[in-house]
């Protein structure tokens, strides 16, 4: 019986995602004129049209509609949007004392199958997509991949069964011309042999918007993209445009390291950990770490790990600049973050 499973990945400019870098965007200028700052920050474009908003908590004080004109233009290439800026800020109070706690549920997933400690089909999709981006940017031959694009990929076990790439060409080259372009330099260099695979390009029709002039985005509607593509299960809420001390993304980021330092310290195969918060608390309701196996350290990480929101940005250094890079390709298998290293549990005992 088939194993099928389907992984998709978006390019950097695909709508949503351009919400979601200019939300981290905006977000590390504060955190780098004020690392203490509370943001929930909220980004929708349409047809032109780009709104941001949220509420933010900080001492950080810089024109917010100019930072975002000028992310816009970084990674769109072109500035013919006007932002419409509307966020709650306030200034915190001489001693402030941050109240910690929030309602959400966070995952965080390993497993030794790839080097990045990620599902393999996952992997093949953002280094697809990755792979298109680079292309784009930096090879003429491939004038006519616009920004805004999406890889689907099937498996059936652990094998490549189909790849879709999705774009919006310019139609100035022949259909077959980009199939052949695309299949020898985008999908057999990551696939390394395409015997077997059926590959799709723009299968049906021409896709995409023309990023946020023809098309809508938001923050927050690829959760799967930033995480684990499906695979695993994800959070409730979008981590991009949330400070570092939210239980959003300081839960979603401490259950990664967690769960990736039992599987580097050859305590199993692979391993999911799940997070639960609530109002007024700071402390997690809900702990568990387990192995695809059946195995349990819920009891092991619970005595390891201390999983306050406040100690978990103490302990990854994360009260800093770092999140628009988070804001396309994924948050994990990133070797420059500190939530990819690993805590060495191989010498202490099982619980």
């Amino acid at each position: 019986m088939p194993n099928l499973k389907l992984v998709e990945a978006v390019t950097a400019g695909h709508p949503d995602k351009i919400c979601d870098q200019i939300a981290d965007g905006l977000l590390d200028e504060f955190l780098r004129r004020d690392p203490q700052t509370r943001a929930s920050l909220e980004v929708l474009g349409s047809h032109g049209m780009l709104s941001v908003g949220g509420t933010v908590l900080s001492n950080a004080d810089f024109d917010c509609s100019a930072v975002v004109r000028k992310l816009y233009e970084e990674i769109a290439g072109h500035n013919d949007v006007e932002p419409f800026v509307n966020i709650g800020m306030s200034k915190p109070a001489k001693d402030t004392k941050f109240q910690e706690g929030g309602t959400t549920i966070v995952h965080g997933y390993a497993t030794k199958e790839t080097r990045e400690y990620l599902p393999r089909p996952y992997v093949i999709a953002q280094t697809l997509v990755r792979r298109m981006d680079d292309l784009r940017r930096t090879n003429p031959a491939f004038h006519f991949l616009k920004p805004h694009g999406k890889v689907q990929v099937v498996f059936d076990g652990k094998n490549v069964k189909t790849v879709i790439l999705l774009f919006e060409p310019d139609g100035k080259v022949s259909d077959q011309e980009v199939k052949t372009k695309c299949l020898e330099q985008i999908v057999e260099p990551v696939l390394g042999s395409v015997e077997g695979v059926q590959v799709l390009v723009n299968p049906y029709a021409s896709y995409g918007g023309g990023e946020l002039m023809r098309g809508s985005g938001s923050t927050g509607r690829k959760t799967a993209n930033d995480t684990y593509g499906g695979l695993i299960p994800h959070g409730v809420s979008a981590l991009s445009g949330k400070d570092p001390h939210s239980p959003d993304r300081a839960g979603a980021y401490m259950a990664r390291f967690v769960a990736k330092s039992l599987v580097a310290s050859g305590l199993c195969g692979n391993a999911l950990v799940s997070l639960g918060y609530t109002l007024g608390r700071a402390e997690p309701i809900l702990v568990q770490a387990t192995s695809g196996t059946g195995e349990d350290f819920t009891e092991l990480v619970k005595a390891q790990f201390d999983f306050r929101p406040s100690e978990i940005v103490k302990r990854l250094d994360l009260a800093k600049p770092l999140y628009r890079r988070t804001a396309c390709y994924g948050h994990f298998g990133r070797v420059d973050m500190p939530w990819e290293e690993v805590s060495d549990f191989s010498k202490i005992p099982v619980m």
